[in-house]
C-alpha cells in the first residue's frame, strides 16, 4: 500500500448520519460565521439532503438549476425510490464524481465546486460548477507581437488550460491537477504531452511539488519556482515565464513541462536554459531571415547593455587602452564635481528609481513622468555639473538594451551583473573586469535547472543546436526536438 493510500485511510470518512457531518463541516469552515460559505437544506424522496457551496467561486445559476431539478424530482417521483441514484441521475451537469472523504469534499467546495450529502449515505456527490471571477484573455503587455494571436493567459487556471488545449488537440496532452499549501490549497496544473516528455522529469517535478510544506502560496508561481529550482541568491532566472498560450504550446511540443498556478496569469516552463530567455515570439512570426536579424539586434542590445558602461569606464580611467582612431571615446570634460565612477553609479541607481516610480505611477501620468525625467532632470544635472553628457548617453543606451530583453527576470539579472562589472572596473581596472567576467561565466556554467545545463548548447557543445540559437531556421528544417529536455520521441517531423 502506497503512502498516499495510507494517508487517505487516516482521513475522516463521511458518516451516514447527516447531522454528524453537518456539525463537523460547520466547525471546520465556519458556516454561520463566514458569509460566503453556506448550505442549502432540502427534503427529497423522504431523505434529508444538504448542498454545500462557496458563494463567489461557483456559478449560482448552475446551483439554482440543480435545486430546481431536485425539487421537481421530489414532486414527480415515488418516495420509495433510491434517493441517491435518483439524485445522481437527475444532476444536469457534465462533471459529477463521488468521494467518501469529508476533507476532500470540503476542499473541493472551497475550490468552487458544490457537494451534496444525503441522509444514510456515506459518500458525497461533487458537482463542478466553478466560475472564478477574473478578466478575459487579453494580449500580455510584456510579450506583444505585430502578427499573431491576441489572447493571453488570465488568473483563471481553468481558462488557461483551455487556451492551451485549444492549440494542442492531442489525446496524449495531460493536465494533472494538484494542490499546494496547507491553508491556501492553491491549484497547480502540471501539463505535458505523454510520449514526448521525459517521464523522469515529470516525476521530479511532482516530487518537488509534493514536498512543498507551507501555509499558502501568496505569491503564486514565484514561490513555486523557488521551491522547484532552489535558486537561492542566484539572480539569473532558472525557469521561463510566459503569458502567451502559443509560446506555452510550442514548448510542450518540444518536450517541456508547463506549470499553471491558479491566480497567476504567467505559466512556468521547465526546464529552461539561459538562451530560452532571449527568444521572442515575434521572431517566429516573421520570415526566417527577418527573425534572425531581429535576434541579432536583440543579442547586440543585451551585450551592449552588459558591457558598454564597464568598457567606457575602463577607457576613461586608462585612455591608453584605445587605438588612435577611437580617441574620441571618453568625456570631453572631466572637471565635474563627482568622479566618473560615482556619476555612473548615481545614474544607474537613478534610472532604476525612475523605473520603479513609473510602475507605481497611474498610467495617465507615467508617460509624463518619463518625459520629465529624461528631459528636465537629465539636462539640469548636466548643467549644474553633476554629470557629464557622455554618462547620460551610455547609461541610457544600457537601459535600452535591458528593455529589449524579452525576459524581465533576465533583464534585472543583467543589470545586477553590470553593476558588479562597474564596481570591479572602478576598484581594480582591467584585472577586475577580466576576473569578474571569468567568475561570472564559470558560475553560469555550473548552474543547472532540473538537470538541464544552463549554458546548453554551448556548454556542453551541441553544434546544430548552437547554430539554431543565432539563426532562426525555417520550421520545415527543424525536425529534431532539443536534446536538453531528453524527449522520448526526438523526431518532431518526419522526412517526406
Amino acid at each position: 500500500m502506497g503512502e498516499s493510500q495510507k494517508e487517505t485511510d487516516k482521513k475522516p470518512k463521511i458518516s451516514p448520519n447527516i447531522l454528524v457531518n453537518e456539525a463537523e463541516i460547520t466547525r471546520r469552515v465556519g458556516i454561520g460565521k463566514s458569509f460566503d460559505v453556506d448550505v442549502r437544506k432540502l427534503h427529497i424522496l423522504d431523505k434529508d439532503v444538504q448542498i454545500y457551496f462557496t458563494n463567489g467561486l461557483c456559478d449560482i445559476d448552475y446551483v439554482i438549476e440543480i435545486l430546481k431539478e431536485l425539487m421537481f424530482l421530489d414532486t414527480t417521483h415515488s418516495k420509495k425510490l433510491d434517493a441517491r441514484k435518483e439524485i445522481q441521475n437527475h444532476l444536469a451537469h457534465v462533471q459529477v464524481k463521488m468521494t467518501e472523504i469529508l476533507e476532500d469534499a470540503i476542499k473541493e467546495m472551497l475550490s468552487g465546486l458544490v457537494f451534496i450529502l444525503i441522509e444514510g449515505e456515506s459518500e458525497a456527490i461533487i458537482v463542478d460548477v466553478r466560475s472564478y471571477p477574473g478578466r478575459g484573455p487579453e494580449e500580455p503587455d510584456l510579450e506583444r507581437v505585430i502578427r499573431g494571436s491576441r489572447d493571453g493567459f488570465t488568473e483563471n487556471i481553468i481558462e488557461n488550460t483551455a487556451l492551451t488545449r485549444r492549440r494542442i488537440r492531442d489525446e496524449r496532452l495531460r493536465n494533472e491537477m494538484t494542490q499546494v499549501g496547507k491553508r491556501s490549497k492553491t491549484d497547480i496544473c502540471i501539463t505535458y504531452i505523454e510520449g514526448i516528455v521525459d517521464p523522469k522529469l515529470v516525476e521530479v517535478i511532482k516530487k518537488e511539488l509534493d514536498g512543498i510544506d507551507i501555509d499558502g502560496l501568496t505569491m503564486a508561481d514565484k514561490m513555486v519556482e523557488e521551491f522547484l529550482v532552489k535558486q537561492g541568491w542566484n539572480p539569473f532566472p532558472m525557469v521561463r515565464y510566459t503569458e502567451r498560450p502559443d509560446v506555452a504550446a510550442t514548448h510542450l511540443f518540444e518536450g517541456h513541462v508547463i506549470l499553471f498556478v491558479d491566480t497567476s496569469p504567467s505559466v512556468i516552463i521547465l526546464p529552461t536554459t539561459l538562451f530560452h530567455h532571449v527568444q521572442h515570439a515575434e521572431e517566429y512570426r516573421q520570415a526566417p531571415l527577418v527573425g534572425s536579424f531581429m535576434r541579432w539586434i536583440r543579442f547586440a542590445g543585451i551585450l551592449f547593455s552588459l558591457f558598454i558602461l564597464p568598457f567606457w569606464l575602463l577607457v576613461v580611467k586608462d585612455p591608453g587602452l584605445l587605438p588612435a582612431n577611437l580617441e574620441f571615446i571618453g568625456p570631453n570634460e572631466v572637471n565635474g564635481n563627482i568622479p566618473i565612477f560615482g556619476q555612473i553609479l548615481f545614474a544607474e541607481l537613478g534610472i532604476e528609481l525612475l523605473r520603479m516610480a513609473a510602475i507605481h505611477t497611474p498610467t495617465a501620468m507615467a508617460t509624463a513622468l518619463g518625459l520629465v525625467a529624461a528631459l528636465l532632470i537629465g539636462d539640469i544635472a548636466i548643467q549644474v555639473g553633476l554629470f557629464v553628457p557622455e554618462v547620460i548617453l551610455y547609461v541610457a543606451v544600457a537601459a535600452i538594451g535591458i528593455f529589449a530583453t524579452p525576459s524581465h527576470e533576465l533583464g534585472v539579472a543583467i543589470k545586477l551583473l553590470r553593476l558588479g562589472l562597474i564596481l570591479a572596473v572602478g576598484f581594480f581596472g582591467v584585472p577586475g573586469l577580466v576576473i569578474s567576467c571569468v567568475i561570472s561565466l564559470a558560475y553560469l556554467a555550473g548552474r543547472k535547472a532540473l538537470n538541464a545545463p544552463y549554458l546548453w548548447p554551448f556548454l556542453p557543445l551541441y553544434p546544430k543546436a548552437a547554430i539554431d540559437i543565432f539563426i532562426r531556421q525555417a520550421v520545415p528544417l527543424k525536425r529534431i526536438r532539443p536534446s536538453v529536455v531528453h524527449p522520448v520521441d526526438s523526431i518532431k517531423q518526419r522526412k517526406t
